[in-house]
């Protein structure tokens, strides 16, 4: 006999996430995964264990207490769920996209020891996405403490910092170079990936929260860090990122046709390049097009490229297929797509033709040697192994460093060789009352990484207002 009091049988695989076909989004730059319906989400919610020590919280950087919001959509409580999410984290629809969950929440998940971790992040997509749908319900707004936050930067680090002072009755003014709010999240993730409208939705739930956002206000030339202390705000976050492209030094690097990924996807993205033929961008993109690099920004420009008309897009990655850091599934939606890998392999020189335009890309194979400081097995050139590629764009794709204007124009603002702002575990800087967080702090990270830095600044700021 079948005793009825028997649990209910686990769920070892996770509902797959419904996507564009690859033949259909390649000639479209709309969102790639389509989002759960309704009743997938209640099935993968179902999923959860709601252990009575739960491990995927230590997992989170923003704090989200994940098995609650995961139980309020077993019940269908969605409003409950996203309130419960909103608790710790401000940009849910963005979070839900873009978060690397594999390696934070989900690497943590008790029921990842016998199948699939519980998606995480789809569940928290669809609660944001429902919430966006029905119209943001803000929260009370605290009694006002007297105090004036400046927040430089409305990328993640910025936002979110703004965001949560802003709950705990400061006053928060964001100042931000760029014409549109958003950092990284609106110039550097193309459309198919994060709509626009996503990141802007979010940005104006931070506005209802009382965040006032400046935008075409370079700090360090329409204002500096000093000057903002001086016209009566009590401390500065500062949260700028790391926009600044890196070069390979090769020589035949400043031929046309030769792009960091940082200026081919500004063009993509604020230039409105994937709105063709409504915005007529400026940019040249070749029948083969070639991207130097493995990371997820790689795989944007790759994508990217091959929806702008290209015949052949190939990724080189100096490491193998183990090695790439961008996330798995980006590098399986790549491949879906039809974008060609050839890994360990490194560029050495550029070729170009008669009228000054890139037209090959001499490479070397590598071999892996012992890891480096990354972790990752170092490359190392095999001699010899010298081959040529016909390329007729290039695209570098090889990491960011930090803007130095602030640096540069903030007197005794301790900073690395590397450029990035020093700060303690909190955020704090050398110089009272300033405090930074994200890239600008770490080197170019994740998003929600940035995040989390924004976060504990926001905490280590309001603990350092009340005190003065």
């Amino acid at each position: 006999m079948s005793n009825p009091q028997s649990k209910p049988k686990i769920r070892k695989n996770a509902i797959p996430m419904p996507k564009q076909p690859p033949q259909k989004r390649v000639r479209n730059f709309d969102e790639v995964a389509l989002g759960y319906t309704e009743e997938q989400t209640i099935l993968e919610a179902e999923r959860c264990l709601q252990c009575p020590e739960p491990q995927c919280i230590q997992g989170c950087p923003v704090e989200v207490d994940i098995p609650a919001f995961i139980g309020l959509i077993r019940e269908r409580k969605f409003e409950e769920a996203i309130r419960k999410i909103k608790e710790k984290n401000s940009l849910p629809a963005i979070c839900g996209r873009v978060c690397p969950q594999e390696t934070q929440c989900q690497q943590h998940c008790v029921l990842g020891k016998i199948g699939d971790p519980v998606s995480i992040g789809r569940l928290e997509r669809f609660v944001a996405d429902w919430e966006l749908q029905k119209g943001f319900e803000v929260p009370e707004k605290p009694t006002h403490t007297g105090k004036k936050i400046a927040v430089i930067g409305a990328g993640p680090a910025g936002l979110t910092a703004a965001a949560d002072l802003a709950k705990l009755g400061h006053e928060v003014v964001i100042f931000e170079a760029l014409h549109l709010p958003g950092g990284v999240l609106m110039y550097g993730i193309p459309e198919f990936r994060l709509p626009k409208r996503i990141v802007q939705a979010e940005v104006e739930y931070v506005k209802k929260l009382g965040v006032e956002v400046r935008t075409n206000r370079l700090i360090g030339r329409t204002h500096t860090v000093p000057e903002l202390l001086r016209e009566g705000f009590d401390a500065v976050f500062i949260g700028t990122g790391a926009g600044l492209p890196r070069f390979l030094g090769l020589p035949g690097e400043n031929l046309g046709g030769i792009y960091t990924a940082n200026e081919f996807l500004i063009r993509v993205n604020l230039m409105k390049s994937y709105a063709f033929p409504e915005y007529d961008t400026p940019i040249k993109t070749g029948k083969k097009v070639t991207v130097i690099g493995g990371g997820n920004v790689a795989m944007d420009a790759a994508r990217s490229a091959l929806r702008l008309g290209a015949e052949q897009v190939y990724v080189v990655y100096r490491r193998s297929r183990k090695e790439m850091p961008a996330r798995q599934e980006e590098i399986e939606n790549a491949e879906e797509e039809g974008i060609l890998c050839k890994f360990l392999a490194n560029p050495k020189r550029f070729i170009g033709d008669e009228n000054g335009w890139v037209k090959a890309m001499e490479c070397i194979c590598m071999e892996l040697g012992p890891p480096d400081e990354s972790g990752r097995r170092r490359p190392i050139p095999v001699p010899g192994s010298e081959f040529m590629m016909e390329t007729d764009t290039v695209i570098i794709a090889i990491g960011r460093t930090p803007n130095p204007i602030i640096q540069r124009t903030t007197q005794g603002l301790k900073v690395t060789k590397w450029g990035t702002i020093v700060t303690d575990e909190n955020g704090k800087t050398s110089l009272e009352g300033v405090y930074a967080g994200g890239d600008i702090v770490t080197g170019e990270a994740t998003v929600i990484s940035a995040m989390g830095a924004g976060k504990k600044a926001a905490k280590a700021i309001h603990r350092y207002l009340m005190k003065t």
